[in-house]
């Protein structure tokens, strides 16, 4: 476990999935954490109990993160109720698949809203505090499809993309003000979303890789520990696949 002791992060998205195994370990790490959803309300309250479990103060926020006042207010809150904020975790998305000859402008604007947009918006809110006390940690999630495109999913794989470029962009923004901003991409990760998929497209992904096996949320939960912790310093504005080789 690396050294989080004293540390306020905000995880978005956090109540399923590579968002709540980030928050947890996180959080056995030493930090508190502000738990943001929208719509499971009751898998938040669930993960928030289990983070006060470690000894770890934990705030619920509901939140659109898609909202740039939404966005903007739970930072200002997190702050407020929690006392300051030192990491900041983007992971909130969504996902609307279809072919692009079939794709609505509404299904691109979700996605694209949430996966993207969602990411600025939380980005600008914090920016101005980890500048103002020169520190601060954020992690992007984004994923190998950003890096390499995948059918069916030309607005996920676009919003993916565009966190490579914020994540890169902001590094060199922040950098003076020894701020860390790194994103991981990951590869297929066995998520309760996942749990629904054929299981030839599942044997499919684990075909991709070289470790023969898909990886857990708790796979990207360390990697973000590391990347929020002491020990990743020298690094920014890098993105590190958790994929078991599934991109080479």
């Amino acid at each position: 476990m690396f050294d989080l002791k004293g540390k306020v992060a905000i995880v978005t998205g956090s109540s399923m999935g590579i968002g709540s195994a980030a928050a947890l370990y996180l959080a056995k790490c030493g930090a508190d954490i502000a738990v943001n959803y929208r719509t499971h309300d009751n898998e938040a309250r669930a993960l928030a109990s289990e983070i006060e479990k470690l000894g770890q103060k934990a705030l619920v926020v509901q939140c659109d993160v898609s909202s740039f006042d939404e966005a903007s207010k739970m930072v200002e809150q997190v702050i407020a109720e929690m006392g300051h904020l030192d990491i900041l975790v983007n992971n909130a998305g969504i996902n609307r698949d279809g072919v692009i000859w079939k794709m609505t402008e509404q299904m691109w604007d979700l996605v694209l809203d949430t996966d993207l947009k969602g990411y600025f918006n939380f980005t600008r809110a914090a920016a101005p505090h980890f500048r103002e006390q020169k520190s601060g940690k954020i992690v992007n999630v984004t994923s190998i499809n950003g890096l390499r495109g995948k059918f069916g999913q030309a607005n996920y794989s676009a919003a993916k993309a565009g966190i490579v470029g914020l994540t890169k962009a902001v590094a060199k923004e922040l950098g003076k003000y020894k701020v860390n901003v790194n994103a991981v991409a990951p590869g297929m990760i066995l998520t309760d979303m996942m749990s629904d998929l054929p299981e030839d497209i599942k044997q499919k992904a684990v075909a991709e890789t070289v470790l023969g096996r898909l990886g857990t949320p708790e796979d990207v939960g360390s990697v973000i520990a590391f990347l929020c912790s002491d020990q990743s310093c020298q690094i920014t504005g890098e993105v590190i696949k958790i994929d078991g080789g599934q991109y080479i």
